[in-house]
């Protein structure tokens, strides 16, 4: 039984999904540090809302925004895929992907170096796994100083710039925990998409 066709069938199908749903996150890795917008874009559903820090939108909106942070902020960066894991259901894939991000500063420091994760609800849609939500936890950086793991601006390297609204915006979303209410435990994972709304306003305001 364990050598049926039927076994193997499924072994090697959800070898086939692990294998796709973790090039989905070297994708966009790979898309981000070359500023290939269309690299980054086919790792998410159009209709998927990537929470990540002080934005919260869509992947259009998302991939303009992060390459305007990175091209003003830096001469080169990398972002690193550590460890990795994934559930499959049927269609539906939570992936928690450990991250290494380092960067060559324009101003200040020559270097930075933080890390985190990104913990993503996958869906299969006409045989193609992308993100459908994405929330990008920080969890360590480079710091002068020990940070309040409880505020979630911590780890932002802006931080020393961040207006009240910004700082009040980014703490009302979720953040790292140790421990089982961890948002990587969500299922589905699911981001609020009011938060959208509330950054596109906060975005116009200033």
């Amino acid at each position: 039984m364990a050598n049926s066709p039927a076994k193997l069938e499924f072994m090697v199908q959800e070898l086939w999904d692990r294998d796709a749903v973790r090039d989905c996150v070297s994708r966009y890795c790979r898309g981000m540090d070359r500023f290939d917008r269309e690299l980054v874009l086919s790792a998410f559903h159009p209709d998927a809302l990537e929470e990540h820090g002080k934005f919260v939108g869509t992947p259009a909106e998302f991939v303009d925004w992060a390459i305007n942070q990175h091209a003003k902020s830096h001469l080169s960066h990398q972002h690193f895929m550590l460890n990795h894991r994934s559930e499959i259901d049927g269609d539906t894939a939570h992936a928690e992907t450990y991250f290494l991000f380092l960067c060559m500063n324009r101003e200040g420091k020559t270097w930075t170096m933080g890390g985190g994760r990104y913990l993503d609800r996958m869906e299969r849609r006409d045989g193609r796994w992308a993100i459908a939500a994405r929330i990008t936890m920080r969890d360590t950086g480079l710091l002068d100083e020990r940070p309040d793991m409880e505020d979630l601006t911590s780890f932002t390297s802006t931080r020393a710039v961040l207006t009240d609204e910004v700082r009040a915006f980014m703490n009302a979303g979720l953040g790292p925990k140790r421990d089982r209410s961890d948002p990587s435990y969500l299922r589905p994972l699911r981001v609020d998409p009011d938060r959208a709304v509330a950054y596109r306003k906060m975005v116009k305001k200033s």
